[in-house]
């Protein structure tokens, strides 16, 4: 059977699957529930951090009107032209994100991709979006909880701890999974846009003259009056855009229509009424900048939109930390992180997995921030830097796609590259102006992230290199043993890092028993750099003679590894698998970090042995079944 390559592999998920399965109006309901949780609520907070003191900004039409100009021309190009229109069209095969991104165009390009730096960028985005899902609940949260200052006073000792109640309770269900509340959340978040909608159309009847924030002329005036502190100020604008990255991240769930479609009809005009609204009204009532979100409607509507925002910031929350569970997957699979426990918590939905280490240390980043930081903002400052670090890694190689990939020439996407790369690094150098109040955060998690995500795959490529130095190549090892060692009944199993040579849990097993089983598969779990691998084309099979056979199994890197499963489809290999009379061998290695063999640095060499010794075991991983499994340990120096 023909080795498995991407252009031969076939999604199970993406938009084409999901939008000829399923009615257009129901995905789009479910991206409004994911997708633009955390997008929708920026409104509890951006525009209020745009007036902070500190930018010296006025209650009047040159400011207010220059801020919305900025925030409406923003979704028009970052998200609108960037993000719907360009970078969600750099799919693989469905899907989206910095890691299916980076695989994408390592399969495409192979050798001839920038290797270096879209390596090290993927991976810092990856760490960037961890620092994200740190900062999206505790902000979203907090936020909303802050309402009820506008209540009365009398609850401002207790926001801080009625939004750990919260937050912690979120985090405690996720084992349980989110399949039954999760069909609330598109309806939910629906009444969310509908009310802020509303409640935007009210103060702009009461101030018409808000609509000609609208033109671009604005910004112009707006940087012309104080350019210092307009440029500064960009630093809490791009609030108004945080969430952008699920656009592309959530893609492979819903598809890029609904998507797209549920943002140019509803998301994106609901934002606009709401933050105009929040304009006209400050307009009008300058005394309510100190919560305008809330401030929009009359007192006793207060606890029902209190009570629909904290359910949005919620539902925000859910969608980052799903996200966070899948990206952390996607890396396991594809090499960057140590193995961890993960369990489904849907029987019907691959993508609902729950993985109790990454939810545990959210949850304790996130009670860490809350309990730090105090108020939403005092964090914001470090949740637009994490955003717009992000967007600007994408932006880099979503154009390797369309120059290398799309062969686009310069003159046609070179100004769209220069532009966007622009605007992105704009508002970075803003953020970067307050890295003492705040912005060192994300920077701190993502360095420290990156170091685990770098030190896993080297130490892994090290190992594996060591281990190819002192393996015999499989032919040999037949011709010279296979006929003069006794052989039993029974099939064993050796799982090998390469298919083409003995894994050393075969020679110490010869070594120290002296037999070899009538059937011996040395077995090769290879990920592909595509999300899914169909079922047909799962298994490559080889027979060595003699009764040795390699087989080398394909998954994608949105699937789960399951062994036994994929072996009962193997009808070419002498008989039919019993995992009866099948043995697993496993081999298990201590490292030894020395300075004599050159690497990494000693302490990333001992942390990598550390990760190594903590990672779940590989039976548990590939689901071999535990009294069928016989490990084999030897030392190697890194």
């Amino acid at each position: 059977m023909a080795t498995i390559t991407a252009d031969n592999a076939l999604p199970a998920s993406g938009a084409t699957t999901h939008e000829g399965k399923q009615k257009l109006p129901l995905l789009m309901l479910g991206a409004i529930g994911v997708v633009y949780g955390d997008i929708g609520t920026s409104p509890l907070y951006a525009l209020q951090a745009t007036l902070d003191p500190r930018y010296h900004l006025g209650i009047n039409v040159t400011d207010l009107y220059g801020i919305v100009s900025l925030i409406f021309w923003s979704f028009v190009f970052v998200i609108t032209v960037k993000y719907v229109f360009i970078v969600m069209r750099c799919d693989n095969d469905g899907e989206g994100g910095s890691l299916a991104l980076y695989a994408l165009i390592q399969r495409r390009l192979g050798a001839l991709s920038p290797q270096r730096w879209l390596l090290i960028g993927a991976l810092f985005a990856t760490a960037l979006f961890y620092a994200d899902a740190m900062l999206t609940p505790a902000i979203s949260v907090i936020s909303a909880v802050e309402g009820l200052g506008v209540v009365s006073s009398e609850f401002q000792p207790y926001i801080v701890w009625i939004a750990l109640t919260i937050l912690i309770s979120l985090f405690a269900i996720q084992r349980h999974g989110t399949e039954r509340v999760g069909k609330l959340f598109g309806p939910i978040m629906l009444i969310y846009f509908a009310a802020i909608s509303a409640m935007g159309v009210y103060h702009i009847a009461g101030h018409p003259q808000v609509l000609q924030a609208l033109n671009p002329a604005y910004i112009w005036g707006f940087f012309a009056a104080h350019p210092l502190y307009s440029f500064l100020s960009l630093g809490a604008v791009i609030y108004a855009v945080t969430g952008t990255e699920a656009l592309y991240a959530d893609m492979g769930h819903f598809g890029r229509r609904p998507i797209t479609y549920a943002w140019l009809y509803l998301v994106f005009p609901a934002l606009m009424l709401n933050y105009m609204g929040q304009a006209a009204m400050l307009m009008e009532h300058p005394q309510f900048v100190d919560n305008p979100f809330f401030r929009m409607v009359p007192p006793w509507l207060t606890i029902p939109l209190l009570v629909i925002a904290t359910l949005a910031t919620i539902i925000a929350s859910q969608a980052v930390i799903s996200g966070a569970y899948s990206v952390t997957h996607q890396a396991i699979q594809l090499g960057f992180i140590p193995r961890m426990r993960t369990a489904h918590t849907s029987s019907r939905e691959k993508g609902q997995i729950y993985i109790s280490a990454v939810n545990w240390a959210l949850a304790a980043m996130v009670a860490l921030l809350v309990v730090t930081f105090q108020h939403s903002s005092k964090m914001l400052p470090a949740y637009g830097l994490a955003v717009v670090g992000t967007m600007l890694i994408t932006t880099l190689m979503q154009y390797v796609v369309i120059f290398k990939i799309w062969k686009r020439p310069l003159w046609q996407a070179g100004v769209g590259f220069a532009v966007f790369v622009t605007v992105d690094a704009v508002f970075l150098a803003s953020g970067l102006a307050k890295l003492f109040e705040g912005a060192w955060f994300p920077i701190l998690v993502g360095i420290v992230i990156f170091t685990v995500l770098t030190t896993w795959a080297k130490g892994r490529a090290m190992m594996r290199a060591r281990l190819a130095d002192n393996a015999i190549p499989l032919p040999i090892f037949i011709k010279s043993a296979a006929a003069s060692v006794h052989r039993v009944k029974g099939t064993s199993v050796f799982l090998s890092t390469s298919a083409d040579a003995v894994p050393a849990a075969l020679l110490h097993n010869l070594k120290h028993n002296q037999v070899l089983h009538e059937r011996v598969i040395i077995l090769n779990v290879k990920v592909e750099d595509v999300p899914y691998v169909a079922d047909e084309r799962r298994v490559e099979f080889h027979d060595a003679g003699q009764g040795f056979y390699r087989v080398i199994l394909h998954y994608g890197f949105m699937e789960d590894v399951d062994v036994p499963k994929d072996l009962a489809f193997i009808k070419t290999c002498g008989e039919p698998f019993n995992m009866m009379s099948t043995s697993f061998f496993l081999g298990r290695q201590k490292l030894i970090a020395s300075k004599k063999v050159p690497g990494m640095a000693l302490w990333r060499e001992r942390m990598f042995a550390w990760m190594l010794k903590s990672s779940e075991s590989a039976m548990e991983f590939f689901k071999l079944p535990t009294n069928r499994v016989v490990e084999l340990g030897s030392q190697l120096h890194l």
